[in-house]
């Protein structure tokens, strides 16, 4: 089924500007969800809110906004005031500069949308997409909707131009705040790792060639007990073998290369991947004699 726009903008860069139409990239709505029912006779369940003072429900009506600034201390919003802070919806992207494409880390990604040209656009819409993809630069722009500015991307994928939301700095913390300890690592144990990188490199990479597991047992899940009205009963989960012991890294790597090689022997891959190179194992150390 074709795509189904959701609005429409105009990109501009310099002197140009660019109607197109907007698409949203991924597809939320297909998600599973669960509803909250009553166990004793199935019906669905509503959400109330209880003042937590009095004990009472409170209605909408008599519902306000606050923001609590202290412990227990809050100060209020009306509506209108909430409106007045937001940000005006705009119908354009302006582009205002353009970087390298690898430049962007992909922690900032957000949200993605496709962008098609609208009526008359076409030849600027291509002459866009292809100059980027040629540069392998993306265009850097602001975008406001629903109340909310947002940093978007211009980037090619392929013959469409996608638009890119991306979080805001402060919105991303530093990976220098996660800890991470810095052991030795050993040249033989590099070159062994490096060696099953090589060997299970593809050309590129197939999203395709990877299912959603979970969402395909639930969906069989749900159609057996809407066709069959039976229970259903869910398999112990075990630890896998050699859990939570202390391995030989060096052995480990050796293994793992060796199961790659049997596992590509024995089932093809999907699309064109490297040759596998030849696994060059380093000499061993002399092992040390203990102590008596």
């Amino acid at each position: 089924m074709a795509a189904r726009s959701i609005g429409s903008l105009t990109v501009s860069f310099g002197l140009v500007a660019i109607p197109v139409k907007l698409y949203t990239a991924t597809q939320s709505a297909n998600a599973i969800s669960f509803n909250l029912l009553h166990n004793k006779d199935g019906s669905r369940l509503r959400q109330q809110y209880v003042c937590q003072k009095e004990g009472v429900v409170v209605e909408r009506d008599d519902m306000v906004k606050g923001y609590e600034f202290a412990k227990d201390q809050y100060v209020r919003f009306t509506p209108e005031e909430i409106k007045a802070l937001e940000e005006v919806g705009s119908r354009s992207v302006e582009i205002s500069e353009f970087v390298p494409i690898e430049s962007v880390d992909p922690v900032y990604y957000d949200k993605t949308y496709y962008l098609a040209p609208d009526k008359g656009a076409t030849k600027p819409y291509a002459l866009l997409t292809e100059a980027l993809r040629q540069s392998g630069r993306a265009g850097v722009g602001r975008w406001a909707t629903r109340g909310k500015g947002y940093i978007v991307i211009l980037r090619p994928i392929g013959d469409v131009l996608a638009m890119q939301q991306l979080h805001y700095a402060s919105d991303v913390r530093p990976a220098s705040e996660v800890e991470v300890p810095k052991p030795e690592v050993k040249p033989a144990e590099l070159k062994l790792a490096q060696q099953l990188i090589d060997h299970q490199t593809a050309e590129r990479f197939e999203p395709t060639a990877f299912k959603d597991e979970v969402r395909e047992r639930i969906e069989a899940a749900i159609q057996k007990k809407v066709e069959e009205g039976k229970e259903i009963s869910v398999a112990e989960v075990t630890p896998e073998a050699g859990e939570g012991k202390v391995i030989d890294l060096m052995e480990a790597l050796r293994a793992s290369l060796q199961r790659s090689e049997s596992a590509r022997e024995q089932v093809g891959r999907l699309g064109p991947r490297k040759a596998p190179k030849r696994v060059e194992e380093p000499a061993r150390a002399p092992r040390r004699k203990r102590n008596a």
